[in-house]
């Protein structure tokens, strides 16, 4: 039967190129247009298979080569083309292999006054226009020329006609190529003149089509550099920004606003950042000859307006998913394969001494285990000597300033400081004990007696509380001369403590679960950053509480990115208000330190800080520049800052001016963080999320190759958000995400070792090594203690297996901290779940794999200017000691049969939502990649999926859906495959925490907090033991304490199963689409001009209503229509009844000479 149909197709497509026969032609694309009017595309491509397309085109060339073409059987065959071009993706190279292109033009040229004619050869020439190197050959041979003859000033003829030539130019000038040239023609001036026309004449916005049709060739042809110069001096950002004005409260005329924005934000002249270089204003001597010059920057989506594009007619989606085949490892043999030591064999010995638990006897164990001032053991060959900082000149800048301005505060400030009361909140209990705080007050003061070693400049840096209260007001300057050194162990600290600290410890409550003041204050004092950082932000000093009630992802308001590129060009036009004022820079010195009026101050110098720059643009509103990570030109996202100064319910709008990545969750419902320190001491010392009008879209700024030292140039992007601050003269701290320091880490280390029970708990913490900074890097050992000293315990205690866990290998991802920190609670928590679990297992965690970059701001990097994560293939000892050295003892573990049963590596993802896995899998990745699999050959264990199903069930923001399995070859250095690979962990997983909220299960539509983040460590740790309990080697008396005790997580997690199981699954893209498209990239395509359903639909209408007739020269037009303009194309406003809403009005048609037509 398939053979009879495609023996008859064929006969059917021999007949039209061979037949001489009028009668016989027209019967056979009357059946073809019968044929290919029904069913679904799938009867055009098989036609495209059977050679369809060049029979369409071979017919038209004898049609159209006679000397009397004959339209009868032109316009069907031309309506056919149109049909069935649009869908063959070689049709481009066709018709330039048959020579079509001259053929059509010229019957395009011969029917400029005949509009029925001329429409048809539009269609088929915005066919061959859809592919660049079609519509590159059409330019050559005058294709632009003979359009701009059709194209003409504001009418109310033939307007179907000039839209349909508006849409042929449009889709020419996609070619560069063809835009130059238009360009040197002059076209360029011309389109902006007959837009101004068809704007000012078209006041009942009936050719909004047109209109918009010459804004997408205006959006076209502006790619090219010499064409932005020529729009810039022609005033086309004024004509443009004033049109649109006149549209902004239309709802029909969006498409034209929306067109509008795309071009101005291209257009606007492109500029460097205000700064002097991109480096980052600190620098860090490495260790060796190794030069501290920034790395060698990353790939990025660059785009250099000079080069002409390739001429490739690849369709998009095809391109983009063979980009992420082409990144799958498919070599089985290197999947397959488990590298050698990447290190001598006898070195491993030295990490013996970071597992004593599997040596140790009982009383051993008690005894270690009750010695709490003895935690730190370090293996001295593991501790290398300080690296020495050089400054750069911004920060000998830093330093005088710093000096200066601390001798010029006279001491009559310090007395007078502190004066208001503060109101207590109520204690909600109080996590440390009395010896706690009396252990860490004691130290200091003992510590005290030994400093005075280091210099007076050395002494003014001592840490301070930044800031405190002075008088009813807060004054951040005031107290940054304020020693807060009394509570610091460190020998070499300044002397002397500030009574405004002192006070404010009295009043803390201790009701912050796992935090203390004290603690605090003792590790930043002993914690090294490049600038030796004395100042300590508020909300790390004081704590934070998560709030008590949830916060929705924020509903993005319609049409925010447009409005807010409106006023970014008008900044341009209209420079009448700007005031362009540096107001904090950490460069030199602060202008932020003078009393300005009507001016906010602004202040990063602290630990996890990051703001260089910032830049007050008119009254309320101010652009930030985020500092590049240390030794980098690069990774700027990671943002924590000071506030002050502000008046009350003021929108005050911040812009965030050198982002790099391409989409952001800020367009998507997330917030950035925001913590009052007047609300802090009013008992709510939360971080909450805050701000509104937020979007996240490509600016005018870029990076030229002079300012990366050499790089490709590249667009930043803008993060916008407007904040209305609940107090006046209020100090306040933003940042991307809940902030969580190296010193909060340290401090609550020392809360876990003073709360814990050795009774229970077998805790140990060890140093793995010291980082570049001269920072330690903790190691912790958690597990239960064994029962008793029988053989039989010794042995369980002993052979228990291992889970390795660790956290903020990249500092910007916070969230990563505040999820290992839930994991801790829960296992050094007395609920009878963790003691189980500390029976299973015994747990090594490195909460924080990279210490120096947390502490100074990175979001990224180490201080060697590297992604630590992607050095495990070949970790240096010197520049990446921590991961050198967790390497080493995941080595030591499994050269003695004792490798880690999972491995994971806590993250943050800045473009997704939820909790995921990425874990790793040969067949998956083989699959994915369209590879044959040898089942004899190719084995795999399917237990890496059993924890993701389980934590599934079991954590409410985890989303089994977004999990993924496959080996990447850019991931081939990350934790997750090496550890898989080489360390031969089945269960090797990264874990991604968003940053944003979750749009599945419990917290659908939430934004997440610290809560659910510390929730989602804990529920990891039940899914460990469920995941234990379900392998063969669990003891049937763990099986039967776990009994009793899983029962009511299990109707928890149905509970939380039956709610996921309504809602839909999760996209395989980021996100879905918005209410309001959002279009990163100036130069995408998301207005979908490039669809063509509407031109289906008029074909459609044309040959089913208007077959035969033809247009009359000068026709008058009675009977109007109204269609709005959606994706390029037109719907009409009159829809017959019970239809559907078509591309086209369902009116009848008796000329198309424009939008009226006389009644027959």
């Amino acid at each position: 039967m398939a053979e009879q149909e495609a023996s008859g197709l064929q006969l059917l497509l021999s007949t039209l190129q061979s037949s001489q026969d009028k009668e016989m032609i027209l019967n056979v694309l009357s059946i073809l247009t019968g044929l290919l009017s029904i069913g679904t595309d799938r009867r055009i491509h098989y036609m495209i298979s059977k050679g369809g397309s060049e029979a369409l085109l071979q017919a038209l060339m004898n049609a159209a080569e006679t000397a009397q073409p004959d339209y009868s059987i032109l316009l069907p065959l031309l309506r056919l083309l149109a049909k069935v071009g649009q869908r063959d993706r070689k049709f481009g190279q066709k018709v330039q292999n048959l020579e079509a292109i001259d053929v059509t033009l010229s019957l395009a040229r011969k029917n400029l006054t005949h509009h029925l004619n001329l429409i048809h050869c539009l269609w088929v020439l915005r066919v061959y226009a859809s592919t660049i190197s079609a519509g590159t050959k059409l330019g050559i041979n005058g294709a632009m020329e003979l359009l701009f003859k059709v194209i003409t000033p504001y009418t109310k003829k033939h307007t179907r006609t000039v839209r349909a030539a508006i849409e042929v130019l449009a889709a020419l000038l996609k070619s560069k190529s063809n835009s130059r040239r238009a360009v040197n023609r002059g076209y360029l001036c011309e389109l902006l003149r007959l837009y101004q026309d068809w704007h000012r004449c078209d006041t009942s916005n009936r050719c909004i089509h047109v209109r918009r049709g010459l804004l997408l060739c205006l959006k076209h042809i502006t790619n090219i550099q010499s064409a932005r110069e020529i729009f810039l001096s022609a005033h086309g950002m004024e004509i443009l920004f004033t049109t649109a004005q006149d549209c902004l409260d239309s709802k029909p005329l969006d498409p034209i606003v929306t067109t509008v924005a795309q071009i101005l934000r291209k257009c606007y002249p492109k500029r460097p950042l205000p700064l002097a270089t991109l480096r980052s204003s600190y620098s860090f001597s490495l260790p060796g000859s190794v030069s501290s010059e920034p790395s060698q920057i990353l790939p990025e989506d660059d785009y250099d307006d000079d080069v002409e594009e390739v001429e490739k007619d690849l369709h998009s989606d095809d391109l983009e998913h063979k980009e992420e085949d082409d990144d799958l490892e498919t070599d089985v043999s290197k999947l397959n394969s488990k590298p050698g030591l990447d290190r001598p064999e006898e070195e491993l010995e030295q990490y013996e001494t970071m597992c004593p638990e599997l040596s140790l006897t009982l009383q051993e164990l008690e005894t270690e285990s009750e010695d709490k001032n003895g935690s730190e053991d370090v293996p001295g060959n593991l501790l290398g000597p300080y690296p020495q900082v050089i400054p750069n000149a911004a920060f000998r800048k830093e330093q005088h300033c710093r000096h200066i301005d601390q001798s010029a505060m006279g001491p009559d400030t310090r007395e007078t400081a502190f004066k208001t009361p503060m109101q207590n909140w109520e204690k909600k209990g109080n996590c440390t004990s009395p010896g706690l705080e009396k252990r860490a007050m004691g130290e200091s003061v003992q510590d005290a007696d030994t400093l005075g070693e280091r210099d007076d400049l050395c002494r003014s840096h001592a840490s301070t509380l930044h800031p405190l209260l002075k008088e009813a007001s807060w004054d951040p300057r005031t107290f940054r001369t304020h020693c807060g050194s009394y509570f610091s162990p460190s020998p070499v600290r300044g002397v002397g403590a500030s009574d405004i600290v002192k006070k404010l410890l009295e009043r803390h409550q201790g009701d912050i679960p796992s935090h203390s003041p004290h603690f605090y204050m003792a590790r930043a004092g002993s914690t090294k950053s490049i600038l030796d950082y004395r100042v300590l932000a508020f909300p790390d000093f004081w704590g934070h509480q998560p709030p008590p009630h949830y916060q929705s992802l924020l509903e993005r308001k319609y049409g925010v990115q447009r409005d807010k590129i409106f006023e970014d060009v008008c900044r341009l036009i209209q420079p009448g208000d700007v005031i362009d004022k540096v107001v904090f820079d950490v460069d030199g010195c602060s202008p932020s330190d003078t009393d300005a009026p009507d001016c906010l101050r602004f202040f990063s110098k602290f630990e996890s800080g990051n703001l260089r720059k910032a830049i007050q643009v008119r009254k309320f509103e101010y652009d930030l520049i985020l500092n590049a990570d240390v030794n980098t030109i690069q990774h700027h996202q990671w943002f924590y800052f000071e506030v002050s100064a502000m008046k009350p319910v003021v929108p005050y709008r911040f812009n965030i001016i050198n982002c790099e990545k391409v989409n952001s969750q800020f367009n998507y419902g997330m917030q950035p963080v925001m913590y009052s320190v007047k609300e802090a001491l009013q008992g709510k010392p939360h971080w909450i999320r805050v701000g509104y009008d937020i979007c996240y879209y490509k600016n005018h700024y870029q990076r030229s190759a002079a300012a990366a030292g050499g790089a490709r140039g590249k667009s930043y992007y803008t993060l916008t958000f407007t904040i209305k601050f609940p107090h006046g003269e209020d100090v306040c701290y933003l940042a991307y995400h809940y902030p969580y320091t190296y010193s909060a880490l340290m401090s609550y280390l020392d809360i876990v070792e003073e709360t814990r029970d050795p009774k229970k708990v077998y805790y140990r913490q060890q140093t793995l090594c010291q980082t570049l900074g001269g920072n330690p890097c903790p190691l912790l050992t958690i597990t239960a203690m064994p029962e008793s000293n029988s053989s039989i315990d010794l042995e369980q205690f002993s052979h228990r297996p291992y889970v390795v866990l660790m956290a903020r290998v990249h500092p910007g991802e916070s969230n990563a901290s505040w999820v290992m920190k839930g994991t801790m609670d829960f296992l050094m928590g007395s609920d009878p779940i963790a003691e189980l679990l500390r029976k299973c297992f015994i747990f090594k965690i490195i909460p924080m794999l990279n210490p120096d970059g947390v502490i100074n701001g990175n979001h990224r990097c180490s201080l060697s200017g590297d992604d630590l994560n992607r050095q495990w293939l070949a970790p240096s000892c010197q520049l990446h000691p921590t991961i050198y050295h967790t390497k080493g003892l995941l080595y030591y573990l499994c050269s003695i049969g004792r490798a880690p049963l999972v491995f994971c590596d806590y993250h943050g993802h800045s473009q997704k939502k939820n909790v995921f896995l990425y874990g790793c899998s040969i067949k998956e990745t083989l699959w994915q990649a369209g590879c044959t699999i040898n089942t004899a050959t190719v084995t795999e264990d399917v237990g890496y999926r059993a924890l993701p199903k389980i934590l599934d069930k079991v954590a409410p923001a985890f989303v089994m859906s977004s999990c993924s399995f496959l080996v990447e070859k850019s991931r081939e250095s990350t934790a997750r495959v090496v550890v898989w690979r080489e360390i031969g962990v089945l269960r090797s997983y990264t874990m991604e925490n968003t940053y944003c909220g979750c749009n599945h299960g419990l917290y659908k539509g939430l934004q997440i907090g610290t809560q659910e983040l510390e929730e989602m460590g804990a529920k990891f740790c039940l899914g460990l033991l469920i995941l234990q309990l379900k392998s063969l080697s669990c003891s049937k008396k763990l099986m039967a304490q776990a009994a009793a005790l899983l029962d009511p997580e299990e109707e928890i997690a149905n509970r939380w199963s039956q709610r996921s199981s309504s809602t839909s699954s999760l996209e395989t893209d980021d996100e879905p689409p918005c209410v309001e498209d959002v279009d990163y990239h100036t130069d995408s395509c998301s207005d979908q001009e490039a669809d063509f359903s509407g031109l289906d639909e008029e074909i459609q209408e044309i040959s089913l209503r208007a077959e035969g007739e033809r247009e009359e020269e000068g026709a008058s037009e009675g009977q109007t229509f109204c269609s709005s303009v959606f994706g390029g194309f037109y719907i009409s406003s009159h829809q017959a009844a019970n239809s559907k809403a078509l591309p086209l009005p369902s009116t009848p048609l008796g000329v198309f000479a424009g939008c009226e037509s006389s009644p027959a």
